[in-house]
């Protein structure tokens, strides 16, 4: 309703994980870029660990959409799953039609594959999402994934996307196999109050805002002590906040607009 007030051609603060609208603080920058080292150097597994909200699934999907067409990619996003199950949503996130109707199979079929994609010069990249949320079984289950390999490199790169709760699931004494093998390890920070004004210029700009619409530092000072920087819940008051800015007929987002759109909210 405030688009054309504002500018805009689309929402700026969807919470949906747009590449488009991701911004690089110096630690985002920092984990895409071990990110993309671990999956071209074919590390084979890697840790991304952030709190809820901070961008893990954006910051994935911008890694997924810089590879190059030589690699082959899967997003698993439900991670709650069996350990049969993973493996048949593994094989139809890579496009593979499941044959056979036990683990054994499902083992199979996937080394099959991979094998082949080896043989064609293509890298294969498995990204599990929430895996704070996998089972100690599955977690074994995706350990024994990894030993899926050629005598040079490992044939397919996993990347364990999850909240620090994971990172506390694999100090489990049961898992030290799997946490042996993680060789890069990156983590997402809270953005600071410089950064969120920043983050917010950024996403305005991606979505089309005229160059009149900003938010005042003292706004922007408010925003970050109730959201602890983190992204999601920016978005969250931010978009309240440009309605609160359309109802006064101002481009400038004034403090007190953020109090406006915080009493219209759920705490956070």
């Amino acid at each position: 309703m405030y688009f054309e007030f504002y500018g805009l051609k689309e929402s700026p603060f969807n919470i949906t994980p747009d590449p488009r609208f991701l911004f690089y603080t110096a630690r985002h920058r920092e984990a895409f870029d071990h990110l993309s080292y671990g999956i071209a150097t074919r590390k084979g597994f890697i840790e991304l660990t952030g709190e809820v909200g901070s961008g893990k699934t954006t910051l994935c999907r911008a890694v997924l959409s810089n590879l190059n067409e030589s690699v082959r990619t899967a997003l698993i996003l439900n991670p709650c799953l069996s350990e049969d199950q993973l493996l048949r949503a593994i094989l139809m996130d890579f496009g593979l039609e499941v044959k056979g109707t036990d683990r054994l199979d499902y083992f199979e079929q996937l080394n099959t594959f991979l094998l082949e994609q080896a043989r064609l010069g293509h890298n294969v990249v498995l990204i599990i999402d929430e895996a704070q949320n996998l089972s100690p079984g599955v977690l074994e289950q995706v350990r024994l994934l990894s030993n899926l390999e050629t005598d040079q490199h490992k044939l397919m790169q996993i990347v364990l996307s999850g909240q620090p709760e994971l990172q506390e699931r694999l100090s489990r004494p049961d898992l030290r196999q799997l946490r042996q093998r993680i060789l890069v390890r990156c983590r997402l920070e809270p953005l600071t109050e410089q950064e969120i004004g920043e983050y917010i210029a950024h996403r305005l700009h991606v979505a089309g805002a005229n160059s009149h619409v900003r938010f005042h530092p003292r706004a922007i000072r408010l925003i970050r002590k109730h959201t602890k920087g983190i992204p999601r819940l920016v978005n969250a008051i931010s978009d309240n906040c440009l309605l609160a800015g359309y109802v006064a007929r101002t481009r400038v987002i004034e403090r007190s607009h953020v109090k406006k759109a915080l009493m219209e909210m759920e705490p956070v």
